[in-house]
C-alpha cells in the first residue's frame, strides 16, 4: 500500500512571533505557492516541523507535523492497525458516513500533530536553565485551549470545546499537559519527543469514525481520572508511579475500539474473540495495543527491564478492570472493604484497587456530568449501539440487547444504565470519598435521570415499579453495551 502525505496548514490571523520567524528550518512562501496546488503531495513527505508564512502580510501558516499520515480515499488506502474485516465490514469504516459527491477526501487533514523540539526537551530533562526558552507551537497557536487547561481539574470541563480548540488533538494535548503538570516527565526522565510520539500514536489508533468510542472519549476519561486523582484521600496516598499508571490507563483504556461490543465479535467469529477465548476480548486488545505502542516508541526503554514489564502488567490490570462483565465482582469487593473499613492506602495492592475503581468511575462518568455534556454523550453512545443493531439486522444476526432502535430509545437506555450500573458504583465511591466532587456527581446523576425520565414516562414508571425479571435480564447487557467507556462486553 502506498501512503499519501500532505502538509497540514492552519491559518492564524495574527503576526508571526519573532522567535518563530527566526527559528532554524523555517521556510516561507506566498499564498500562490505550489503547496496549495501541488499535483503530487508526496513530494512534501520528507518535510517535518516546518513553519511557513505569507511574506506579504506576515500572517502565519503553522505547519505542525509529527508523523502526519493522510489516508487518500482516491487510489490510496494504507494498511492500518486494527483494520480487520468481518462480514464485509471494516472497523475503520463501520461508522463512517458517505462523502458528498463534491467533496475531496484526500485533501482533508485527519490529524494535526505538533512536534516538540529536541533542544527544549533535552534542556528540560537536564534541568538546565533556559532564559530564552523556545516556545512550543501549541502554546503560540492554541491560546484558548491553553486557558482551558488552567481549569482542567474542573468537573464542568467541556471536552468537546477543548477538542475543537485543539483541532481534534484533545487526547494528545490534555494527556501531555497532565503528565507535565504532575512532574512525571521530569521525575521518570522521559524523553518528551517519545512521549509526544506515543500520545500521537495512541490518538491515531482510536477510531474517530466511532460516534462514542473515540479519542475524545479517551480524553474525557483522562480528564475525569485527573479529577479523582486530586481527591484528598488519593492525593495523600498515591505515588508518582500510581499517578503515571492512572493517566496512561485512562488514555489507552479503549485503544483501537472497533465500535461494536464483545458479543458481536463472538457471534461473527472474529479472530480477537478466538485469541482471548471470548473473555474480556476488547479489554485485552486495548491493553495489548497499548503495550505495543509503549514498545514501539521505547517510552520506558531507559528503565530497568523489570520496571518496564511491571508497568505493562499493572497497566493491563487497570484496563482489564473496565470490563463491565466483572462489574459486580469489583463493586462487591469495594463494598466489603468499605463495610469493614479495612482499606489501607499505604498498602500497594489497596492503592492499585482504588485506581481500578477510579478508572471504572471515570469510564462511565458521563451521566454524572452537567446535562449539556451528559446529553451529548448519551446521544453518541446510543447512536453507536443502534448502528451495531442495524449491522446485525443487515446480516441477519441476532440483535444485541439495547442495540435495536425499534425497541429502545435514548431515554430508556440511559435510565436503565443509570439505575443498574452508574448509581450503585458512584454511591459506593461517595462512601469512600465523601467530598464536594462526589456530591456534585450524584447531584448531576439525579437531575439527568429525572430529565430522561421526563422524556420517557413509561420507561421511568416501569423502572420505579420494578420490572424485576426484565430489569435483571438487561442488567448485564446494559453493562456491556452501555459502559460508555468499555462497552467491551
Amino acid at each position: 500500500m502506498e501512503l499519501c502525505y500532505q502538509l497540514p496548514v492552519l491559518p492564524l490571523d495574527r503576526p508571526v512571533p519573532k522567535h518563530v520567524l527566526s527559528r532554524r528550518g523555517a521556510i516561507s512562501f506566498s499564498s500562490s505557492s505550489s503547496l496549495f496546488g501541488a499535483p503530487d503531495p508526496r513530494q512534501l513527505s520528507q518535510r517535518r516541523g516546518a513553519i511557513s508564512y505569507d511574506s506579504s502580510d506576515q500572517t502565519a501558516l503553522y505547519i505542525r507535523m509529527l508523523d502526519v499520515r493522510v489516508r487518500s480515499q482516491v487510489g490510496f488506502e494504507p494498511e492500518r492497525r486494527g483494520s480487520h474485516p468481518y462480514l464485509g465490514v471494516d472497523f475503520r469504516t463501520l461508522h463512517s458516513r458517505a462523502e458528498s459527491a463534491g467533496s475531496i477526501p484526500a485533501q482533508r487533514i485527519q490529524r494535526l500533530f505538533s512536534f516538540q523540539r529536541h533542544l527544549l526537551s533535552s534542556r528540560l530533562l537536564r534541568g538546565a536553565p533556559h532564559l530564552n526558552p523556545l516556545h512550543i507551537l501549541d502554546e503560540d497557536y492554541c491560546g484558548q485551549a491553553k486557558c482551558m487547561l488552567e481549569k482542567v481539574g474542573s468537573w464542568n470541563f467541556d471536552i468537546f470545546l477543548f477538542d475543537r480548540l485543539t483541532n481534534g488533538n484533545s487526547l494528545v494535548c490534555l494527556t501531555f499537559h497532565l503528565l507535565n503538570q504532575y512532574g512525571l516527565i521530569e521525575l521518570f526522565q522521559l524523553d518528551m519527543v517519545k512521549v509526544r510520539r506515543f500520545l500521537v500514536l495512541v490518538q491515531e489508533d482510536y477510531h474517530n469514525q466511532n460516534p462514542y468510542h473515540n479519542a475524545v472519549h479517551a480524553a474525557d476519561v483522562t480528564q475525569a481520572m485527573h479529577c479523582y486523582l486530586r481527591e484528598p484521600k488519593l492525593t495523600q496516598s498515591l505515588t508518582s508511579c500510581d499517578i503515571l499508571l492512572g493517566l496512561l490507563a485512562a488514555a489507552t483504556h479503549d485503544l483501537d475500539h472497533p465500535g461494536v461490543n464483545q458479543p458481536f465479535l463472538i457471534k461473527t467469529n472474529h479472530y480477537l474473540a478466538a485469541l482471548y477465548r471470548n473473555t474480556s476480548v476488547l479489554e485485552n486488545h486495548h491493553w495489548k495495543s497499548a503495550v505495543g505502542l509503549l514498545r514501539e516508541t521505547k517510552l520506558f526503554s531507559h528503565l530497568p527491564t523489570e520496571d518496564s514489564l511491571s508497568i505493562e502488567r499493572q497497566l493491563g490490570s487497570l484496563i482489564l478492570a473496565t470490563d463491565i462483565n466483572r462489574q459486580n465482582d469489583y463493586l462487591s469487593r469495594f463494598r466489603t472493604h468499605l463495610d469493614e473499613n479495612n482499606l489501607c492506602l499505604g498498602n500497594a495492592s489497596h492503592r492499585h484497587f482504588i485506581l481500578q475503581m477510579a478508572l471504572k468511575c471515570a469510564d462511565i462518568c458521563n451521566p454524572c456530568r452537567p446535562w449539556e455534556l451528559s446529553k451529548q454523550w448519551s446521544e453518541k453512545v446510543t447512536e453507536e449501539f443502534f448502528h451495531q443493531g442495524d449491522i446485525e439486522k443487515k446480516h441477519k444476526l441476532e440483535v444485541s440487547p439495547l442495540c435495536d432502535s425499534k425497541a429502545n430509545t435514548i431515554a430508556s437506555v440511559q435510565i436503565g444504565f443509570m439505575t443498574y450500573v452508574v448509581e450503585p458504583l458512584f454511591a459506593e465511591w461517595a462512601r469512600f470519598s465523601d467530598t464536594r466532587l462526589s456530591q456534585t456527581m450524584l447531584g448531576h446523576l439525579g437531575l439527568n435521570k429525572a430529565s430522561w425520565s421526563a422524556m420517557e414516562p413509561e420507561a421511568s414508571g416501569s423502572f420505579e415499579e420494578g420490572e424485576s425479571e426484565p430489569a435483571r435480564a438487561t442488567e448485564e447487557p446494559s453493562s456491556r453495551a452501555l459502559s460508555q467507556g468499555s462497552q467491551e462486553s
